[in-house]
């Protein structure tokens, strides 16, 4: 009993230290931001280990993506509030620009399978199947991760769709309805395509809310065994795969609400510095504007928005208007060449600035820039309909020198043979979008793309809530070989967590005077 005794008055005066500190005037820290991997954090790690650092990622690399991402996953803290919870990759929300090595597109780590297998793949909103590199015939050159070619049969939880499977499109070219479905999908670039087998297994997703500290979701999806790949994924655009988020039956969002674990809609947040995230389940804010998206003879196949005008400036341009898919896997902006050319022209009137040629740089319309700074160019602005507008923030291309000093900039926008637009990812840079499927609209809001906290994760319709998976399987966390996932809900909030009351000050003062006293055993 005097041990334990000893032990509540030990706690007692570290509570009340505590205390002491808490309640003393409010004191403001601040220090100077270091780039997790810049060359002086680098100098800062030497000079601590007293030796020279070998494992540093080289900027740019995919070692250097990697070690970003998976820096941030501890990050991954979101107090989302009420009984709706979004969902996200266990291995964080994180989304990262791939810059030029890897076309600019964004790219996301997921985990399949049990044991579970991570990939970087590339977030497509203009098709819809994941596929990941397997069985490999002739598959694009794989990333760093030395574990990134799936392998079905290394999966307990894999299972072959047949082609009598309804999700087999291609099951009317079998010979059997028991064989395994095959699958091909061209896309847009040229000679770009995917093909081999389809199988089902199960994708690791995190999610935190009120009521559990951390759920862990193993959701069922269809998953491309992507034996054979050609164009752009040979020269490793898509390095582990490519994660295919359309309005097909079978892209992850869908399969995602068919089974009842989220609501029918995503959100994108492409953010200017490169970083962004994705959240399954997202509505969005209820101050966000919105337009519809469009059926294609009657059908809605994809994310499809109507232009109605095309702005540079205030000037509003006459007989610009189209129809454009929202396409997170196209890079630049490509407009049908009428508009194209009513577009360039408008915006070399008003840019003021000495046209040049850059060679290699694939846009007609560049400037020469007479400082290191940009100079002011007109605004790009993209009127939709029912009068809202949609303000591209960085319609610019930026072309350096070899020291990284400014040398020009482009009109970053290309010129289409077709009717149909495509507003690709540079357009889409500082908005968090929302891919309203059960409205069929477009969502966007001004965004820094940090991790959704508070109420406002939950869009307007907070009060319906969703029903995840109960089983222990479903909660369980993910098998160890998956990337760390994330961790949430156990901070209390600031307030609580690092000032406690006076009263509770005042209490702990009392327990410790009556710890103090002698102790009396009756036995």
């Amino acid at each position: 009993m005097e041990v334990a005794r000893s032990v509540l008055v030990m706690a007692a005066l570290v509570l009340l230290v505590e205390c002491g500190l808490s309640t003393q005037s409010q004191v403001t820290y601040s220090s100077r931001r270091i780039p997790r991997f810049s060359d002086e954090m680098r100098a800062v790690r030497a000079s601590r280990e007293g030796q020279a650092v070998d494992d540093w990622p080289e900027e740019g690399s995919l070692g250097y993506f990697r070690r970003l991402m998976n820096s941030d996953v501890e990050r991954q803290k979101m107090n989302v509030g009420s009984h709706h919870q979004l969902l996200f990759p266990s291995a964080g929300s994180k989304t990262m620009s791939g810059g030029n090595e890897l076309g600019w597109l964004h790219y996301t780590y997921i985990a399949v399978g049990i044991p579970s297998v991570s990939f970087l793949v590339a977030l497509d909103t203009g098709s819809d199947l994941l596929w990941l590199p397997c069985d490999c015939v002739q598959c694009a050159p794989l990333s760093d991760n030395d574990e990134n070619e799936y392998n079905p049969s290394h999966s307990s939880t894999s299972k072959s769709i047949t082609c009598g499977h309804e999700l087999c499109e291609l099951g009317k070219t079998c010979k059997s309805s028991k064989q395994p479905c095959p699958y091909t999908v061209n896309y847009a670039s040229t000679a770009t395509s995917s093909s081999g087998s389809l199988v089902e297994d199960i994708l690791h997703l995190a999610s935190d809310g009120v009521n559990a500290s951390n759920t862990y979701v193993r959701a069922p999806i269809i998953i491309g065994c992507g034996k054979k790949q050609s164009g752009g994924y040979l020269d490793g655009i898509a390095p582990d795969g490519l994660l295919g988020l359309g309005l097909g039956e079978v892209s992850v969002p869908s399969l995602l609400a068919k089974s009842g674990v989220t609501r029918n809609t995503f959100s994108l947040c492409f953010g200017e510095s490169g970083s962004g995230n994705i959240y399954f389940g997202d509505k969005g804010l209820s101050t966000q504007r919105t337009t519809p998206f469009l059926p294609i003879v009657g059908k809605y196949i994809a994310y499809i928005i109507g232009v109605e005008n095309f702005c540079i400036g205030t000037n509003c341009l006459d007989q610009t208007s189209f129809k454009a898919q929202f396409d997170s896997g196209t890079t630049f902006t490509s407009l049908p060449d009428g508009i194209y050319k009513a577009v360039v022209e408008e915006f070399d009137r008003q840019a003021n600035a000495m046209k040049i040629t850059f060679e290699g740089v694939p846009f007609e319309h560049c400037y020469r820039s007479s400082s290191q700074e940009l100079p002011e160019t007109p605004s790009v602005t993209i009127k939709l309909a029912v009068n809202t507008t949609f303000l591209v923030h960085d319609p610019l291309f930026v072309v350096n020198d070899s020291q990284g000093g400014i040398v020009g900039f482009c009109l970053a926008v290309q010129s289409s043979p077709n009717e149909m637009g495509l507003i690709g990812q540079n357009f889409m840079k500082g908005y968090r979008l929302v891919f309203d499927r059960e409205n069929l609209t477009l969502g966007w809001s001004h965004s820094r793309c940090q991790t959704l906290k508070g109420e406002e994760a939950l869009g307007s319709n907070a009060s319906s809530p969703i029903s995840l998976p109960t089983t222990e399987q479903q909660r369980a966390p993910p098998n160890t070989r998956a990337v760390a996932p994330a961790f949430a809900g156990r901070t209390p909030p600031k307030s609580s967590a690092t000032f406690m009351s006076n009263s509770s000050c005042l209490l702990l003062s009392l327990l410790l005077l009556l710890f103090h006293q002698p102790y009396h055993s009756s036995f």
